[in-house]
């Protein structure tokens, strides 16, 4: 079975602590993770298991397959402090 994330550029974010009405990034939004057989499978998997998704405004979303489930956080700032950054 093949993993995928599916994400919209539909939509708007605000940032953490954020006081302004206004949206603070224009970004991808992860509508979730589903594995299947195929893409489509997976887009089926995601559906089922997420019936919400029929309540929001998102329509297009697309699917990158990912290549194993291994993940690694960062922290922004200390990135930024390693970097010589802001």
């Amino acid at each position: 079975m093949r993993e995928y994330i599916f994400l919209t550029t539909e939509g708007t974010t605000f940032q953490p602590n954020s006081t302004s009405s206004e949206p603070d990034i224009e970004n991808m939004q992860v509508i979730g993770l589903a594995g299947g057989d195929t893409v489509q499978d997976a887009a089926i998997r995601l559906v089922g298991l997420n019936e919400y998704l029929a309540n929001t405004n998102f329509d297009e979303i697309f699917a990158i397959q990912l290549a194993d489930n291994h993940r690694e956080y960062f922290s922004l700032r200390d990135i930024f402090r390693k970097s010589g950054g802001a």
